[in-house]
């Protein structure tokens, strides 16, 4: 479980996105009929941020929660330009880099394949200070790719900020850290369970079964027959721990 510093404030922004999630029905239970993730975890717990884009109201309040997180926690002028990750990520980085008056491109996870071939459209944020922004995470692998595309067009890119982060896998901050990479975000599967006291949205065994993954997701994971640590994992995203 990653141990995550948090201020009154975040843990405010947090419970009021976890909420926000639950009522317009991205969070997903399905502790009979796990998910496998991208990156072979087993889950009972699926969340869908992309449902944000449908509600107006909704995404208004996280891309406000979110620039004000990027302010406490990065600064209001350090960031020069904003960098959205194909596909999930290049919605809320159009909405953050309007709401910052800020340029924003995008990168692609591969060349398209013809004309410029390029990795990053729009433009390429050279030598600016560059936050990637994208709408969710499991365990940060897909971010040191983007990341590491953005750097090697020449921007600086130390930063990186999602919507959500699953908070249980392992090595998740260790990973990015190793890349000099700081990972931001606004609420994780621990405060959805918190948001969860409030209105019964699911039911207690459900919950209870869910508590159990968060608790020990790498065990539950392999027992029910996905990958069985963060080796495995980052393997299958052809990446490397170290």
């Amino acid at each position: 479980m990653e141990k995550l510093h948090m201020t009154d404030w975040d843990r405010d922004a947090a419970l009021t996105t976890a909420r926000i999630l639950l009522e317009i029905k991205a969070v997903n239970f399905r502790p009979e009929e796990p998910y496998t993730l991208t990156s072979g975890w087993k889950s009972p717990v699926y969340i869908d941020c992309r449902r944000i884009i449908y509600f107006p109201r909704a995404r208004a309040k996280i891309c406000e929660l979110a620039v004000e997180k990027i302010g406490r926690h990065i600064g209001f002028e350090s960031i020069e330009a904003i960098a959205g990750g194909e596909t999930a990520g290049i919605p809320f980085a159009a909405w953050i880099a309007d709401r910052m008056a800020a340029p924003m491109a995008y990168v692609r996870k591969k060349p398209k394949g013809f004309g410029r071939n390029a990795l990053i459209e729009g433009d390429v944020p050279e030598g600016k200070n560059t936050l990637l922004v994208e709408d969710l995470t499991t365990d940060g692998g897909s971010k040191i790719q983007f990341c590491q595309a953005l750097r090697d067009a020449g921007a600086i890119c130390d930063h990186t900020f999602v919507v959500f982060f699953y908070g249980v896998f392992p090595g998740g901050f260790d990973t990015l850290k190793k890349m000099n990479i700081t990972l931001h975000h606004l609420a994780t599967w621990w405060d959805v369970l918190e948001a969860c006291k409030d209105r019964p949205y699911f039911s207690d065994s459900a919950l209870s079964e869910v508590r159990k993954f968060l608790e020990n997701p790498v065990a539950w994971s392999a027992a029910h027959g996905g990958v069985a640590s963060q080796e495995e994992a980052m393997a299958r995203k052809g990446l490397k721990t170290e």
